[in-house]
């Protein structure tokens, strides 16, 4: 963004501080009226034929850009992937207590990330696997949603689960 004097063009079309229109004219006549206002001149559209610029206090600006940004960082919320590791043969203890702590997960905000990982001669019954996370993704069915179903990727199994949109 250019200000003041970096300003080079022939002709420009001023907004006055208040907002009003002051028509077309030169860069030195409208330097001119800003600095007699004791304000700075903004280029806000360089594209536009004549550019226009606006009579505006610069630091007030700025002040208030920033405040902003601040303010949407601050409301934001970072969605974190948490991991669920399963067994293939977890039983059904262990398994509801996954299911809590995904619950937990969901209601933070966060997604889940559901693991199974298959060691030695589990590799053999991938079935058993999609059996296991249909079932988990049934269990959380009332508080989240399946972003990526199962899927085997190398030794592991992994399922991703997002909270429900309809604010259950």
């Amino acid at each position: 963004m250019q200000i003041n004097e970096q300003i080079r063009d022939d002709e420009l079309r001023i907004i006055g501080a208040d907002g009003a229109q002051l028509g077309v004219m030169s860069a030195r006549d409208a330097q001119k009226l800003a600095d007699d206002a004791g304000l700075d001149l903004v280029k806000i559209a360089p594209t536009a034929v004549p550019p226009v610029c606006r009579i505006m206090d610069y630091g007030k600006y700025r002040f208030e850009q920033a405040k902003k940004e601040k303010e949407a960082r601050k409301n934001q919320h970072v969605v974190d992937i948490k991991e669920v590791r399963l067994g293939l043969n977890t039983d059904v203890g262990d398994f509801n207590t996954k299911v809590a702590q995904a619950k937990r997960f969901i209601q933070h905000g966060d997604k889940v990330k559901v693991n199974i990982r298959f060691r030695g001669r589990e590799m053999g019954h991938p079935e058993k696997g999609v059996e296991s996370m249909t079932r988990f993704a049934e269990a959380c069915a009332e508080f989240a949603t399946v972003e990526k179903a199962a899927k085997l990727e190398g030794r592991n199994m992994l399922m991703f689960l997002v909270p429900r949109k309809d604010g259950k």
